[in-house]
């Protein structure tokens, strides 16, 4: 399990990074030493997602036993879920309970919406990311019942010129503001200073 430092500062709320499609828990490592000390502790968990064939609600079941396993049971937290693990991030808070012990959820990049990109993959293949289509029933599922995201702080961050979520306005949650991120490149959002500086102002908010 990666990533999880204990507590430096009494009562501090625990952090967890949600990495997404292709990526590892070195995707945050820029996030990371711009929190550096001021946002402790971390957690960042490892998410075998089989290059996309691995559905999305399974991988969802695999955060809540690394969140349970680091964290316990009822120990309030937050969330930053980027590209694909905004979703999977969002599962756990709305069909596995997570919205109970969640006081803020950051999504960054997110096909909360769905994108077109994944249109062409067929679920017997790809089920994860079939789930990202627009339309695919786990989106219909999470929409049908927003109740659990109105319960907690969420807020978007999304690209206008993804090339990744297509069109960059989906990857929107429907609670909460929404902010757009001036990067170039879908896998720059999270390395690009410009991107970095207002995730780790809302990351640091009181």
């Amino acid at each position: 399990m990666a990533g999880y430092e204990r507590d430096s500062v009494a009562g501090s709320v625990p952090l967890v990074l949600v990495h997404g499609l292709w990526d590892t828990p070195r995707l945050f490592r820029h996030l990371q030493a711009q929190l550096g000390s001021r946002r402790q502790p971390q957690l960042v968990p490892h998410l075998p997602h089989g290059l996309g064939w691995t559905p999305l609600l399974q991988l969802a079941e695999q955060l809540d036993q690394q969140i349970e396993a680091a964290l316990g049971s009822e120990r309030q937290l937050d969330l930053l879920g980027f590209s694909m693990g905004g979703v999977i991030a969002r599962i756990w808070i709305q069909l596995l309970g997570g919205w109970r012990r969640t006081r803020r959820f950051t999504s960054v990049a997110s096909p909360h919406q769905g994108t077109l990109t994944a249109l062409p993959w067929p679920r017997r293949l790809l089920a994860g990311v079939a789930d990202m289509k627009p339309g695919s029933p786990l989106l219909q599922r999470l929409d049908s019942d927003l109740e659990p995201l109105r319960r907690i702080e969420c807020t978007s961050f999304y690209c206008p010129l993804d090339l990744t979520v297509v069109p960059g306005w989906r990857a929107v949650l429907p609670v909460g503001p929404s902010h757009p991120l001036l990067g170039l490149r879908h896998d720059r959002l999270l390395a690009e200073p410009a991107c970095l500086e207002p995730l780790v102002r809302e990351l640091l908010r009181e």
